[in-house]
């Protein structure tokens, strides 16, 4: 064990030294002595934030008031900032939007994709999705009237293929947000299509992390959350995707002002805008948006297959690492080791997860856990090194060897 450590220490060098994206780090405020291992769940400040968010404060809204909707593109940014997002996960313009949560998108595209499949009584989720999406989709059930089968997506074409033409909707994650395996969206996607039915994916987890044809693989639907890959800072706006070809015919079922062919005009009847657009709702959190827009300037020159590459060189050590270094320690490998079937995170079986996260954040090692017994490790392409992966799994068995979790576990407080 005494020459493992600083064999590791050379391998990360080199691996960083050969890596891609090196200096997109730079474009991040990362707190100094600490190892950001949690951008899965919410992204660290990109630089380019703090100056926007002060113009528009202190500027935009302090000084242009109202007039900013139209002299700063207010009005127009739900529209802008889908089209940032849709470029990163293949989408042509026009397609995508940004604006409300996660929540609010789901349930409108879930209700939506229903009904453009009335007649059939069957909608399909992953039981290990994450829970949100579970209980939208029984929400939307309910009021539609229909069933909730709950298949996991090794056994979702075979489901199809007995059940497929009852089914009106599949909604899934490319990647588990617990173990960070990644599912083959073409596979499943065809499948569903095969059916007859149409899929809703989740991307809240893929968005930023690796590239998303949505276009090419015939995407019907997706949503996805705008901080955690995309760092647009807590709470930031979700966005929808909407294939080019339903737009002349979905519905959206809640409705507001924003989302009027005629906004301004006012009405009392409800008539749909055209395209994407009628997924808006009300006024748009310009703040937010702004922040989200600004944020996704980091990946203005950054190739998301670049991206992919390194996140795989990152995964791929840390499980190296914790070969080498945790043997013995009651840890058990959660993540699959097959490159096409790990998302962007290592997650990692302890029975005591959450005093090992606490006593890791305790030295500067910012992980975080899901109950009862899983340690999740995010690494995002674009700042994270080898380096930072060597570290945190050095500090996670000095912590487990010593016992120097059991204050921790004892304490008070949250881990996200």
């Amino acid at each position: 064990m005494t020459t493992a450590p600083h064999a590791l220490a050379v391998r990360a060098a080199a691996l960083d030294a050969a890596a891609p994206l090196g200096h997109v780090r730079e474009r991040f405020l990362l707190p100094d002595g600490v190892v950001y291992l949690d951008g899965n769940s919410l992204g660290p400040l990109p630089a380019s934030v703090p100056p926007v968010l002060d113009d528009v404060v202190h500027r935009q809204w302090g000084t242009g008031l109202i007039r900013s909707w139209n002299g700063h593109g207010w009005w127009d940014a739900p529209a802008r900032v889908g089209d940032l997002v849709g470029r990163l996960i293949g989408a042509a313009p026009g397609q995508t939007l940004a604006g409300d949560s996660t929540s609010v998108q789901l349930y409108n595209a879930l209700s939506a994709a229903a009904a453009l499949r009335s007649g059939r009584p069957l909608m399909v989720t992953d039981p290990d999705h994450f829970p949100t999406n579970q209980y939208l989709t029984d929400a939307v059930a309910r009021r539609l009237g229909l069933s909730v089968h709950r298949v996991r997506p090794t056994g979702l074409p075979a489901f199809l293929a007995a059940e497929g033409d009852q089914v009106a909707v599949v909604g899934y994650s490319p990647v588990d947000y617990r173990t960070g395996e990644l599912h083959d969206m073409a596979v499943l996607t065809e499948a569903a299509q095969r059916a007859g039915a149409l899929v809703l994916w989740d991307l809240s987890h893929a968005a930023g992390a690796l590239p998303v044809q949505v276009d090419d693989l015939g995407v019907d639907f997706a949503v996805g959350c705008g901080y955690k890959f995309l760092s647009g800072g807590p709470g930031a706006p979700a966005f929808v995707y909407v294939a080019r070809r339903h737009h002349a015919d979905w519905r959206p079922p809640v409705t507001g002002w924003n989302g009027h062919a005629d906004p301004f005009g006012l009405h009392e009847e409800y008539v749909p805008a055209r395209g994407v657009g009628r997924g808006r709702i009300g006024t748009p959190p310009v703040l937010s948006l702004l922040c989200l827009e600004a944020a996704l300037s980091v990946f203005d020159d950054v190739d998301l297959t670049q991206v992919r590459a390194k996140s795989l060189s990152l995964t791929g050590f840390f499980l190296h690492c914790t070969d080498v270094l945790l043997g013995g320690l009651g840890f058990e490998r959660v993540t699959p080791p097959e490159p096409e079937r790990r998302g962007s995170q290592v997650s990692l079986r302890h029975p005591h997860a959450y005093g090992l996260v606490r006593a890791l954040e305790d030295r500067g090692v910012i992980g975080d856990m899901r109950a009862p017994d899983l340690l999740r490790f995010g690494v995002n392409a674009l700042f994270t090194t080898h380096r930072d992966v060597l570290e945190a799994v050095t500090c996670l068995r000095e912590v487990t060897a010593k016992g120097a979790y059991v204050s921790a576990a004892q304490g008070a407080g949250t881990v996200t």
